[in-house]
């Protein structure tokens, strides 16, 4: 029977809360340990509360994580009794699975086949699956400087680690230069043709 102005009332209260505002506070920050690639720890700024949400059939855990650059980013999980370092560990493995779901679709095409039979298609998709795993298992002890070299591309970060095509260019150069080694060539000829095939190499690969 209480009188309202116009308009439609808000669906969450005049009480909701403001991710921003939360992430704007000094106060209430912790740290914790999370591992990221190659089981390397990690020390990560977060700050948790309880809230609800109703998609969610009510109470949740918000967990908002501060990255280096001052951004941060918001999780919410359907558990309240879980932890920030699990959720923010949760978060992290699934990034990894999404970029494994990139580079496979992306870099090895995987989704490009398009075979007659329904069996054809799931072991050209069992390929991708091995040649995917098996530029991992090459590049994965081999030094940054072999995998990635960015001197072409002044406007990329030198420091970013190499990515999956990143590797696979590389094996793709190194497969290449054996070929090559393996052509029967005069010396003088050779030191001529060196420089052109290194070119060719950077071209293709």
């Amino acid at each position: 029977g209480q009188k309202r102005g116009p308009g439609r009332p808000p669906t969450y209260g005049k009480n909701r809360v403001s991710l921003a505002k939360r992430a704007g506070q000094q106060r209430g920050w912790q740290e914790v340990r999370v591992k990221t690639t190659k089981d390397r720890e990690e020390v990560r700024s977060v700050k948790t509360f309880l809230a609800t949400w109703r998609p969610a059939g009510g109470l949740i855990r918000v967990v908002i994580l501060r990255e280096v650059n001052g951004s941060w980013r918001a999780f919410l999980c359907t558990d309240p009794e879980a932890s920030a370092e699990a959720i923010v560990q949760a978060s992290l493995d699934r990034w990894a699975v999404e970029q494994t779901f990139h580079d496979l679709k992306e870099v090895e095409g995987a989704e490009q086949g398009q075979l007659r039979r329904v069996w054809s298609n799931v072991g050209a998709w069992n390929l991708n699956l091995w040649v995917h795993t098996l530029v991992e298992v090459w590049g994965w002890s081999r030094p940054v400087e072999e995998l990635s070299d960015r001197t072409d591309r002044p406007w990329d970060d030198p420091e970013r680690r190499p990515s999956h095509a990143d590797r696979r260019k590389a094996l793709q150069r190194e497969m290449i230069e054996e070929e090559f080694q393996r052509i029967s060539i005069p010396g003088p000829w050779l030191e001529r043709f060196r420089p052109l095939v290194e070119r060719l190499v950077r071209m293709v690969a």
